[in-house]
């Protein structure tokens, strides 16, 4: 199939042709009222370029009363819920990361430029970096950030001409390069209702683990409560009072409702929010793709309200708050948070697996916003004749709900199509996939006019869109067991790839037990039904994300000698799999066994 390169090739006449509408952001009254210290901060995160409503699970979220709503999110319904939430002379629109990366094809063809720019027509002012910031690099994140066209794919035909660079200012005061210098700037001052506010944008500081190594080459990341306090301290010394982190970490956390909090949390979001300096006044979270609206306090001991809305523009979190015209401080007190859930006039109440439509959602609906709406409109026309092009059928969805084991059918599938893609010439003999790298559902529903079970590029390409190097390994028996016991807490210095479990292909059978020491956890390992032996040597496919030591795979990482091998993306092979194999059925996840 086609890469990036050829995509831009392909739909370039197709943008030229097209005329693009411009949104603005809500227009302020010709004459401010009076500047009284009250703030609003409506704030996103992890949008990771879904310009359209997304599908199936993506587009499903809990909502204030506890009901299952599917039909949330994209870029048009967010464009009227920032216009409605928004307070004139007193709102900022800001962001807490991952806003591009992992993105559906409508955007990521173009390196995320149109979400950038629609961001940027949203009204976003403001936006801490994310792990996925980086995915192509920091001298790409520059460029997003400052304009220019790309280095290989040239100018996007975007509306205005070439790209000019983001509308809004990216934050990391926790990433320094070899020199120790700031290759994003730590933080900067905005006035808001004549209030100066000092945003400081901050990253969590795992992304080495979860990003390719070679999008962070040369980079490192610091403590986010040491390097967000050194921050806020520079602010105190220029006289900033008024202080919010944007900080690209959270919580995983159940909570029935988005305004909820749990009662208890204590992981790194938490953790985060407690520690940054009693200066600053308020957190805004992302990362965790959670929904919830917490308070802790600060080492002061001063109520301190943290919050994160979501992903995908599910939620557009509204935050208000006083300020003393005596001290330019933040009354505590005053600090209200709320999340708006972004359901569009298509919404629906569903159960929590989106399989029952039990009729119309009857909450607050957004109408799109027509100019944003037909701005998207745009650039998926311009992109259809490669994201509309059939690649394969399936004959049910096949998604990421987990089994018991961790396994899920559609992890499954991914790690066949990668096993099939390097077997003939990489001689891969069995295969892994991470399974943050799965990033939607395939849905037996058509997305458009392709007709239920179809599977187009589009498609594919939103559960794979990392562009990933398809690899083959060489392990002993024993390093596979110890790359699996690596799922598990406990080992030297109690090293865990997150609580991730691996997706195997069919033809690789395992069990572990809950209750084993590490070490002992993995046991009949089996390759085509065969057991494997500790001394026998095994070719094993994975992606570069992982031989990056993505996940924290220490056995997996830094495998470059010359048994290394490397063959197609991710993607290829995926959609070649898809058109070998059609229909293709849900595999059962059955291939890990768990124990007590």
């Amino acid at each position: 199939m086609t890469s990036r390169t050829l995509l831009r090739l392909a739909v370039a006449g197709a943008v030229a042709a097209g005329g693009f509408a411009l949104a603005s952001i809500p227009a302020e009254a010709a004459k401010p009222p009076k500047k009284d210290g009250s703030v609003r901060l409506l704030t996103i995160n992890d949008f990771h370029g879904n310009l359209e409503t997304p599908t199936g699970s993506s587009g499903r979220i809990l909502d204030e009363n506890g009901v299952f709503v599917q039909g949330t999110g994209g870029a048009a319904s967010l464009a009227t819920a920032v216009k409605q939430h928004w307070a004139p002379h007193k709102t900022s629109v800001v962001a807490s990361g991952d806003l591009i990366g992992a993105s559906p094809l409508i955007s990521a063809a173009y390196h995320d430029e149109p979400t950038v720019q629609i961001l940027g027509q949203i009204g976003l002012d403001v936006s801490g970096v994310g792990n996925h910031e980086y995915d192509e690099g920091i001298a790409e994140l520059k460029r997003i950030q400052e304009g220019g066209c790309h280095p290989v794919d040239g100018c996007a035909p975007a509306p205005g001409g070439p790209w000019e660079g983001a509308d809004f200012k990216y934050l990391a005061a926790n990433v320094v390069d070899e020199r120790g210098r700031y290759p994003i700037a730590p933080f900067t001052i905005k006035v808001v209702n004549g209030v100066k506010i000092g945003y400081i944008g901050l990253v969590t500081k795992t992304t080495p683990t979860i990003v390719t190594a070679e999008g962070i080459r040369g980079l490192t990341f610091q403590d986010e409560v040491e390097a967000g306090n050194r921050a806020s301290k520079w602010l105190t010394k220029l006289g900033i009072k008024v202080q919010v982190a944007l900080v690209h970490e959270g919580d995983a956390v159940a909570v029935a409702s988005p305004d909820a909090c749990p009662s208890k949390v204590g992981t790194a979001g938490e953790v985060i929010a407690k520690g940054l300096d009693a200066a600053v006044d308020v957190v805004v979270m992302g990362h965790s793709h959670q929904a919830y609206i917490c308070e802790t306090a600060d080492p002061k001991g001063q109520r301190r309200v943290y919050t994160q809305g979501s992903s995908f523009g599910r939620v557009l979190t509204q935050i208000d708050f006083t300020v003393n015209p005596r001290t330019k401080d933040v009354d505590r007190a005053s600090v209200a948070a709320d999340n708006h859930v972004v359901a569009t006039p298509a919404a629906y109440i569903t159960n929590s697996g989106g399989t029952v439509n039990n009729g119309p959602y009857t909450g607050r609906l957004y109408a799109p916003d027509a100019a944003i709406a037909q701005l998207v409109a745009d650039w998926k026309t311009a992109v259809a004749p490669v994201s509309n092009k059939q690649v394969g059928t399936i004959t049910a969805s096949i998604g990421r709900a987990p089994a018991a084991s961790g396994e899920f059918p559609l992890g499954t599938l991914i790690a066949d199509s990668q096993l099939a893609a390097t077997k003939a010439e990489g001689g891969a003999q069995i295969a892994f996939m991470n399974p943050g790298g799965v990033r939607t559902d395939l849905s037996f529903t058509q997305s458009g006019t392709e007709g239920d079970g179809v599977v187009t590029y589009g498609e594919a390409f939103a559960v794979q869109p990392f562009n990933n190097l398809t690899q083959v390994i060489t392990l002993t028996g024993a390093e596979l067991k110890t790359v699996l016991e690596q799922q598990f807490a406990g080992g030297p210095n109690n090293q865990v790839a997150a609580g991730r479990i691996l997706q195997p292909s069919s033809n690789f059978t395992y069990s572990y037990s809950t209750s084993a020491a590490w070490g002992s956890k993995v046991s009949d390992m089996k390759i085509d039904g065969v057991a494997v032996t500790d001394t026998q040597t095994i070719k094993v496919a994975v992606n570069n994300f992982l031989v990056g030591g993505g996940d924290a795979f220490a056995q997996l990482a830094g495998r470059t000698d010359k048994s290394l091998w490397s063959g197609p993306l991710d993607i290829d092979a995926f959609v070649a799999y898809l058109g070998a194999n059609s229909p293709v059925a849900p595999p059962a996840p059955t291939h890990i066994t768990v124990l007590p």
